[in-house]
């Protein structure tokens, strides 16, 4: 009687274990998506300021589809979009005479990011989609805030074996104070040493790629050439 009392208990214990662990667990995970998003912007030293007065400003190009939003079109289902899941926004295009409605979904703190990058960088949006629907999505974005005026689109793509390469030279002949967030590595084929790789993004709501930049976004403002910094990441190139 005793032993199976012994077992009991332990067959107990352990089931409040994993229960605990799994509150736990639950809690953490509310407690981070509900923690308020911030990244302060603390006054340059007069060091820092002497620093980044000797070096250009730079130029951060942004792709937008899987960097920055996902969309899909009515009549298309997309597993990687939960059923039901709302879009941020909807967009209507005509295409060849025929109406569209484009359901656009923001990556997380893309918002916030580019209120923060759009103080140290100029930016330039580069897509390999149709003018007509990429203008629409940067508008969105831009939200009247004339951040995103330099835009690229599809007609300045190079086709290249099924795909779209991005001329960054059509953007600054400048190579060391360009580069580009794109997640697609064929996007940036030509420019290896001027881009910053990003895992493209379809639906997850924690996602935090966004916000894990900005440190090296922040202090590869002050490089001379950018190119002997991103020249190091290399790498994750195939990674993504």
């Amino acid at each position: 009687m005793l032993k199976q009392l012994q077992m009991g208990l332990r067959a107990f214990m352990l089931l409040a274990s994993r229960v605990w662990t799994c509150i736990c667990f639950l809690i953490k995970k509310k407690l981070v998506q509900h923690q308020p998003v911030k990244y302060e912007i603390y006054p340059l030293s007069p060091l820092s300021r002497h620093r980044l007065s000797l070096v250009k400003r730079k130029v951060l190009v942004l792709d937008l589809d899987e960097t920055l939003i996902h969309s899909h079109h009515e009549g298309v289902v997309r597993q990687t979009v939960k059923p039901g899941t709302p879009p941020d926004f909807v967009l209507k295009v005509t295409i060849e005479r025929h109406p569209v409605r484009f359901f656009v979904h923001k990556r997380p703190h893309v918002d916030f990011f580019l209120d923060i990058v759009s103080q140290w960088y100029e930016l330039v949006v580069f897509t390999a989609s149709m003018e007509i629907y990429g203008a629409a999505v940067a508008d969105k974005l831009d939200n009247n805030r004339g951040i995103l005026r330099r835009r690229y689109y599809r007609q300045h793509c190079t086709p290249d074996l099924g795909s779209y390469t991005k001329d960054l030279s059509a953007i600054s002949v400048d190579l060391a104070n360009v580069f580009i967030l794109d997640n697609s590595p064929g996007a940036y084929r030509a420019y290896p040493d001027n881009a910053i790789p990003i895992k493209s993004w379809f639906s997850d709501p924690m996602d935090t790629a966004l916000l894990n930049l900005l440190p090296m976004l922040d202090a590869l403002r002050f490089t001379q050439d950018v190119r002997s910094v991103l020249s190091r990441n290399l790498h994750l190139h195939r990674l993504w």
